[in-house]
């Protein structure tokens, strides 16, 4: 299933993706409260324009003799020319493999990270103080523990439940 990645940002202007089996999945998760800031968790959220995906498929279709003409839009020096911008669209397959393996890593973090349960706000903050070691930790936090950390430069955060193989047991 290929999914849908949408650039998103709270009305604190906390930027970052969401991804969605569908525009329609993402209107419904939205309109019931479910998609959350991760910075903040606040659920005033908002599409970002986003970067199209580009479909270049026919550029490898097209004959040698189309080279010359792409060459020509370099400067002498091989640098790309000015107000041409170098870009590349991975194939529908080979971005599916990027997502799953991006999905994999995730899941392989969060196993091996420390569940601290709700000593999470103190735990962090003890290893942010270097009262204790760093490493790395899960756990609860409500939005407003989670607001005060950002506030002491404390980094954090959510893991979505679909991340999470504890939660979903």
């Amino acid at each position: 299933m290929a999914l849908k990645v949408f650039d998103l940002a709270c009305e604190h202007d906390h930027v970052f993706e969401g991804w969605f089996a569908s525009q329609e999945s993402y209107d419904d998760q939205r309109s019931r409260g479910l998609v959350r800031c991760p910075i903040c968790q606040s659920d005033q959220i908002t599409r970002r324009v986003s970067a199209p995906h580009l479909n270049v498929s026919h550029l490898r279709r097209e004959s040698p003799r189309a080279e010359p003409q792409l060459q020509s839009d370099r400067a002498p020096s091989g640098q790309v020319a000015e107000g041409r911008a170098a870009v590349a669209a991975p194939s529908s397959d080979q971005l599916a493999r990027l997502q799953a393996e991006v999905l994999r890593q995730i899941r392989r973090i969060v196993r091996q990270s420390d569940d601290v349960g709700t000593q999470f706000v103190d735990e962090a903050r003890r290893m942010h103080s270097g009262e204790i070691e760093e490493r790395p930790i899960r756990g609860t936090a409500s939005a407003q523990e989670c607001r005060e950390l950002d506030e002491e430069g404390i980094s954090i955060m959510p893991i979505p439940e679909i991340l999470d193989d504890d939660r979903l047991q």
